[in-house]
């Protein structure tokens, strides 16, 4: 599937073509994101939705993006890094 990174799965088996996973299923309890230039797919825990860093790359989001997702995911407009370094901050709550 993946490998677990901070209390995110980060997806290696992913296929960008027409946003299409190729045998990746979403966990229970977990959302597929888009992350960073490459596109690269992580599977959050869903009560970090509720979280208020988190809420703040929501937003970032939906300005950029709206409710238009290219990737048939939630693109989140990061850096992996900026990415990386929230979700270890959440992880750490």
């Amino acid at each position: 599937m993946g490998f677990h990174l901070l209390g995110i799965i980060k997806s290696e088996s992913f296929s960008t073509k027409r946003g299409v996973s190729k045998g990746v299923d979403v966990p229970k309890g977990y959302l597929a994101v888009y992350v960073g230039e490459k596109q690269t797919r992580y599977m959050i825990p869903v009560p970090y939705l509720n979280q208020p860093l988190f809420q703040d790359l929501l937003s970032q989001a939906e300005e950029e993006f709206g409710y238009n997702h290219p990737m048939g995911g939630l693109t989140i407009p990061c850096t992996e890094d900026v990415f990386q370094h929230v979700t270890s901050t959440l992880n750490g709550l």
